[in-house]
């Protein structure tokens, strides 16, 4: 148990104190309401909404409109991300240097960007379940270098074309 004290003051229990009761003036006495008789032929609430118990063919209905209702949003969910896709603007290249696939002759933006799409595309699965790139791949800043040292030949580094023609 720790016996430091805590800096915040707890508030004391308060006593309450006893009420009094004043006397009321008698101005005038209440009438009295008689009660409403009871009736002893009551009969239960028949509007009462009766609880109907599921069946096979209920519960499989039910089933079926939420596996369709799943499915139309999983396509909606597909549209948005199509039209972000879409609207977002690639990367921008620092205009520095740009990386050859010499394998498959694509040219990646960054050296960051072409280990990334490569993850991404699952290239790099015999070199992620290595462990080349460690516990989290996505999560690796330095995932190019690690590349490069496992693939020396594969890529090649590019001037921008842009430059070359100047």
């Amino acid at each position: 148990m720790s016996t430091k004290k805590s800096p915040v003051k707890k508030p004391k229990a308060q006593v309450p104190e006893p009420v009094v009761e004043e006397p009321k003036p008698e101005s005038q006495p209440e009438p009295e309401v008689p009660p409403e008789p009871v009736t002893s032929t009551t009969q239960p609430d028949t509007t009462a909404t009766t609880v109907i118990a599921p069946t096979i063919e209920s519960i499989h209905q039910e089933l079926e409109s939420i596996k369709q209702l799943v499915g139309e949003h999983a396509q909606l969910i597909a549209q948005l991300q199509e039209t972000l896709a879409r609207k977002r603007k690639p990367p921008a290249s620092n205009g520095k240097v740009q990386i050859l696939d010499k394998q498959t002759g694509e040219i990646y933006r960054s050296k960051n960007n072409a280990y990334q799409t490569l993850l991404k595309s699952g290239e790099l699965k015999d070199l992620v379940d290595k462990g080349v790139f460690g516990d989290i791949p996505e999560k690796n800043t330095f995932g190019w270098y690690a590349l490069v040292r496992e693939l020396p030949d594969r890529f090649e580094e590019v001037k921008p074309a842009e430059e070359t023609q100047q």
